[in-house]
């Protein structure tokens, strides 16, 4: 309990003397990617997805946080049998985030139902591209 109480008081010591509280990171990746694809190819998607296998294959997977964002007419490429649906399956596996933009799925009329399982959402592809550019992500599109 005495040991909980000092941590406490340390941490809010921390935030009284720097104005910040600080996060470890010792287990988040070193590297955090984010790639936009916002095209309806099959080759433009093939090619973001080679990019973000060889960034986890070149860095190490555990050392590469990377979020695929998916908007406007690139968002066919998440649908359940799309071309690269299965492509997107494995990069899901493999710990990938892949997006998919609510705006765009609100003006194309496409339901979460049509979306590829392990697909996640956002509200706004470029809303989300953009914070992880303010956050120091490094930005691709292929």
């Amino acid at each position: 309990m005495r040991l909980a109480i000092a941590c406490i008081a340390l941490a809010v010591a921390a935030c009284t003397t720097t104005g910040k509280l600080t996060v470890s990171t010792a287990n988040q990746p070193a590297n955090h990617v984010v790639i936009q694809v916002s095209d309806n190819d099959p080759a433009k998607w093939n090619l973001a997805l080679n990019n973000a296998r060889n960034l986890q294959s070149d860095l190490g997977a555990s050392n590469v946080e990377i979020e695929i964002v998916a908007y406007g007419p690139g968002l066919n490429m998440v649908k359940a049998g799309s071309a690269v649906a299965p492509r997107i399956d494995e990069a899901v596996m493999a710990g990938m985030k892949v997006d998919a933009c609510e705006n765009t799925m609100h003006a194309q009329k496409v339901t979460r139902d049509q979306i590829l399982p392990g697909v996640t959402y956002v509200p706004a592809g470029v809303v989300e591209i953009m914070k992880r550019q303010q956050e120091g992500w490094s930005y691709i599109r292929p």
